[in-house]
């Protein structure tokens, strides 16, 4: 039995002549039905505390009892620890206002009042989501707690030591190193250039211990730091280079890029830190030629006190000792501090930096020629005496 089947109509193209030529077809309706497509992907914007959001539950209430139940635990745990905290807060308040004022009791009072502060809100869902998305209040303990766990655990502080302690930095440049704040450095890195976009450049974060060029580090970094200390306490900004050849001992010395002394620091500061340039001004990085990589360190020392240290001009800054500078000033390496590293060799950027900012010549190093054993033998005769 034969099959039936549905003969579909086909659209004829419909062509119109004018002056004995033979046109395009007309397009058809359904042409103007195709989707507009947006030259650029949209993009979700940067969460910061300056562009913040809000905590959202990943899960609706009801689709997860289990979730439900341990949101209900973790917030009355939260509520419990408060009532805690509240009634520590009044028992202080009555400390402090008594006549025989004992100085030992109010600090450790204070300090159970900060623990009970983190213990009630660190295990909210919200409170660690804004500190991991970048949105922490750092005048709030809770946060500084967070900040300061992941800093010391995530595996930032255990690379930089590594990096700092596989290059020597310690002990070229200082005697021991035991950080007590977050230190990162930005430089501008440029962007790729087409024929429509002109380039720009933007400060990227740099890793502990890695290359960078001369021709970025030209003018001064952004130093970012997570200090995690609630009241202002002073430190002096070192940079220095250890790896610059010494040839009149046949050795290395140190060379001193950039000093800033009573630098004020604590939780609430603004990062980046500000005007760091007023003192013994910023000379780029300018590794010679024929050296190996320079390592470039730069330290922030906690002082006791404030300190008045002379500006040091640019012929007067080879030679300069770290540990010198510490006995004499007595910045206290027990306090803590920050550091940072990264590492440059020569390009066709440093002999710009020794005229531009030196006023001097680019030196030129290399490895001594090896003695030629058979000269002597080479300028004889071989046949005759």
């Amino acid at each position: 039995m034969l099959s039936c089947r549905r003969l579909s109509r086909v659209p004829v193209a419909r062509f119109a002549r004018t002056n004995s030529t033979v046109q395009a077809p007309e397009p058809e309706a359904a042409a103007d039905t195709t989707k507009k497509r947006w030259p650029y992907k949209p993009r979700r914007p940067n969460i910061s505390r300056d562009r913040p959001r809000e905590w959202h539950r990943p899960l609706a209430f009801g689709v997860l009892p289990a979730y439900d139940e341990a949101l209900k635990y973790i917030k009355a745990d939260s509520e419990a620890v408060k009532a805690q905290e509240q009634q520590l807060e009044a028992a202080l308040v009555k400390t402090k206002a008594n006549a025989d004022l004992n100085t030992e009791a109010v600090q450790e009072m204070e300090k159970k009042l900060e623990i009970l502060q983190i213990q009630s809100q660190v295990n909210l869902p919200e409170v660690r989501w804004k500190a991991k998305n970048g949105m922490a209040d750092m005048s709030k303990a809770v946060d500084r707690h967070i900040i300061e766990k992941r800093w010391r655990e995530e595996g930032r502080l255990d690379e930089l030591m590594e990096r700092i302690h596989q290059m020597f930095v310690v002990p070229d440049v200082i005697p021991y190193l035991r950080p007590s704040l977050d230190l990162r450095v930005t430089y501008p890195q440029a962007r790729r250039t087409s024929q429509h976009q002109p380039g720009k450049t933007q400060h990227m974060l740099v890793e502990p211990g890695t290359f960078l060029l001369p021709e970025q580090t030209t003018k001064p970094p952004k130093l970012h730091t997570s200090v995690f200390h609630t009241d202002t306490r002073l430190y002096t900004l070192l940079m220095v280079d250890p790896d610059v050849p010494d040839e009149a001992n046949g050795t290395f010395q140190i060379y001193l890029h950039w000093l800033q002394p009573n630098v004020l620091l604590s939780a609430t500061s603004s990062s980046p830190i500000a005007d760091l340039n007023g003192h013994t001004e910023y000379i780029p990085p300018h590794p010679q030629k024929g050296t190996p990589y320079h390592r470039y360190t730069v330290l922030l020392l906690p002082q006791k006190a404030p300190i008045s240290v002379p500006v040091l001009q640019k012929d007067q800054r080879c030679g300069f000792s770290v540990r010198d500078f510490i006995e004499k000033y007595e910045l206290d390496l027990l306090a803590g501090g920050g550091a940072f590293m990264w590492r440059e060799v020569w390009s066709d950027a440093v002999p710009t930096i020794f005229k531009e900012n030196l006023g001097s010549e680019e030196p030129k190093y290399g490895r001594p020629p090896r003695p030629d054993r058979y000269a002597e033998a080479r300028a004889r005769n071989k046949y005759f005496k």
